[in-house]
């Protein structure tokens, strides 16, 4: 059988209204073309379906059968085609997006409250996870993307990888430790403080870890987290030395809550990314988020 669905449209319309010049106005087609439409239908089915007569057209049994099969194909192919259209139209569709705690309360944020402004029809669901989990998810396309803070010392070599901005870390500390505030540390010489961190197997612990094992020391922390934004209250409190991002201390630096620490090692700065799987290709939604994301770069610092 080699009857296109467009016979199969017309055959469809001209059934549904019982008159063939009606069908072609909804069509917007000449009546010619559709009646040459049905016979080429009718001669390729090997059967006529409608009796035609001066008020329209009445449907053959074949015809009826056929309609109740070809009415279900063209609602499905039909709700599909307007769904297809408000998805292309940014006003339908979901975006799944994997992020992890620090790039979506310090980076993220702003760009969501800009794309929901734009297309408010765009229903978005944010995970937050852990950099590992981000990748696992992006792998196995739970997720579109994936925004997370990545060391010098991660690199994903299969998956396409987008520097959107860059921050720094630094060490600080409460007034219990203020006094240190004016020495040239080393890396050793916080060992003999209590240390807080974030728990061990996320990103941020794994990056640190890596800083204190190129200086043959060994992270040992009195107190984990985790999150890092709980990190400044209780460097606050004194309950030990932190390591954070310099925007999380910037404003309790100024109020003099907290002191920086001057360190002799380089700590080398963090990014924030954005990352991608081609084989997972992004919806056109996607498309206008990466976008936005990728046109949009600034400084963290």
């Amino acid at each position: 059988m080699s009857a296109s669905f467009e016979h199969y449209k017309i055959f469809y319309y001209v059934a549904k209204y019982k008159n063939i010049t009606a069908a072609a106005k909804v069509l917007y087609l000449s009546q010619p073309t559709v009646s040459y439409a049905i016979q080429s239908l009718e001669k390729e089915l090997n059967c006529p379906l409608f009796i035609r007569s001066k008020k329209g057209v009445t449907l053959t049994p074949e015809a009826k059968l056929l309609y109740k099969h070809v009415a279900k194909a063209c609602a499905h192919i039909f709700k599909a085609e307007e769904e297809l259209h408000a998805i292309l139209n940014l006003t339908s569709g979901t975006l799944q997006i994997g992020a992890s705690e620090l790039a979506l309360h310090r980076y993220l944020l702003p760009y969501l409250e800009r794309f929901r402004h734009v297309y408010p029809d765009i229903k978005l669901t944010i995970n937050t996870l852990s950099a590992p989990d981000a990748i696992t998810a992006l792998n196995a396309g739970l997720i579109d993307f994936a925004v997370i803070v990545a060391s010098p010392y991660e690199t994903y070599p299969e998956l396409e990888v987008t520097e959107l901005t860059t921050f720094q870390d630094v060490v600080v500390a409460g007034s219990k430790f203020s006094f240190l505030a004016n020495r040239e540390l080393h890396l050793s010489d916080l060992m003999n403080y209590p240390i807080i961190t974030v728990t061990q197997g996320t990103s941020t612990r794994k990056y640190l870890e890596q800083i204190f094992l190129e200086h043959d020391l060994i992270l040992k922390p009195e107190i984990e987290v985790t999150t890092t934004e709980l990190i400044v209250p209780m460097v606050i409190r004194n309950l030990g030395i932190g390591i954070i991002p310099s925007r999380f201390a910037s404003a309790a630096l100024t109020e003099g809550n907290l002191y920086f620490l001057n360190m002799q090692e380089y700590i080398p700065p963090r990014n924030i990314c954005l990352v991608r799987n081609e084989q997972h290709p992004l919806s056109v939604t996607g498309q206008k988020f990466v976008k936005l994301l990728s046109s949009s770069k600034e400084i963290y610092s």
